[in-house]
């Protein structure tokens, strides 16, 4: 199967494109730099230059597909609004070269706001919260229009040897404060899974009947204290292990990641897996803390 991939050089995006081209598809990579382009390359994809503001080179990519996966996005979180506003004209552009096609485009969400405080499950609906990404409106309103729109939902830590998410923002917080801290009693929760399993998980999305607008959650596990993820941080790095206060007390220890430091969001996985047959494989947080962060 022709597949195009935007964020096809990334953490999620390039463990994609191992999973699609081990299963001997026709994967082509948006890039917007040589170094991407030779890393997309480098893992037997084909080149398809361009960045997500060129609606244009999106179409053309996203019309030559059988499949459209959307992994690309800009965390800037110091101009989130302008990076949504570009995630949201991005999939638009995809989506629209697929209408009337039934073909598939696959939209990268996330598990962490959708029910805070319970278990979070494939059929809650996004809604507008804080944040100001609307990846899941944006691209819905196409699985009426004939495309096989399918929505793959991360949970907060996508985790491995490489990782440059959120694990090792707690890290380098640790080492720079000299503690590792968590807010409250640290029974707050976060989702995991492993980067190899989520690559899978889009492969086998890719390869199976869905209906139109089905979510999918790439959740290994339903939730992880913080707590204990901090207990493993303190522990290997030789420092304290603290509670903070919600409030000031953690916005002065986290800064501007303090409100997911505290956040409780656990997710279950258990229709994506019985839907795709996925069952994830790769190490669990845990013990991926303690091989590949400190």
């Amino acid at each position: 199967m022709r597949i195009f991939i935007t964020g096809a050089a990334g953490w999620v995006g390039s463990a994609v494109v191992r999973e699609l081209v081990a299963a001997r598809h026709q994967v082509t990579g948006l890039a917007r730099s040589d170094a991407n382009a030779a890393k997309l390359t480098a893992a037997g994809a084909a080149v398809h230059r361009g960045n997500l503001d060129d609606l244009d080179s999106l179409r053309a990519g996203a019309a030559a597909a059988e499949a459209v996966v959307h992994c690309g996005f800009n965390h800037d979180f110091a101009n989130y609004a302008a990076a949504a506003q570009t995630d949201l004209h991005a999939i638009e552009a995809l989506a629209g070269a697929l209408v009337g096609t039934n073909r598939t485009l696959l939209v990268t969400s996330g598990t962490a706001l959708l029910a805070p405080g319970r278990l979070a499950v494939e059929s809650d609906a996004a809604v507008a919260g804080p944040m100001p990404r609307r990846s899941e409106q944006a691209a819905l309103p196409f699985a009426s229009q004939g495309v096989r729109v399918g929505i793959v939902r991360l949970p907060p830590t996508v985790h491995g040897a490489g990782d440059h998410g959120f694990v090792p923002i707690l890290v380098t917080t640790a080492r720079d404060k000299r503690a590792a801290a968590y807010v409250g009693d640290g029974a707050n929760r976060w989702p995991a899974v492993h980067v190899s399993d989520a690559g899978r998980l889009y492969k086998q999305a890719i390869e199976r009947p869905f209906a139109p607008g089905t979510a999918f959650h790439a959740v290994a596990e339903d939730g992880i204290a913080m707590r204990d993820i901090a207990g493993v941080i303190g522990r290997k790095l030789g420092v304290p292990v603290t509670s903070v206060a919600a409030g000031d007390a953690a916005a002065a220890h986290f800064g501007w990641f303090a409100h997911f430091a505290g956040l409780d969001a656990p997710a279950s996985s258990a229709r994506t897996r019985d839907q795709l047959a996925w069952q994830p494989t790769g190490p669990q947080l845990i013990a991926d803390l303690e091989a590949n962060y400190v």
